[in-house]
């Protein structure tokens, strides 16, 4: 099974943004959203190295709250 991880853009190089989760940096493809005026600071759903999907900040943590929960689950 695949998720689609909520990161936030730390710099834009082209097509490609810099992207960083809870500490984790990783580069992601802009190619899907070349239609959107993405921005330093944006939040995208990255997928397989592509940014598939701008949501807010909201989206984003509540998200990252679900898959804490599933983590912490999987460890007990």
């Amino acid at each position: 099974m695949c998720f689609g991880i909520p990161m936030r853009i730390r710099a834009i190089d082209g097509l490609v943004a810099h992207c960083e989760a809870k500490g984790v940096e990783r580069q992601a493809s802009l190619l899907m959203l070349a239609h959107e005026s993405l921005v330093v600071g944006d939040y995208v759903v990255v997928h397989l190295g592509h940014a598939i999907e701008r949501v807010d900040p909201e989206a984003a943590a509540e998200a990252w709250r679900l898959y804490d929960e599933m983590l912490a689950a999987g460890r007990g």
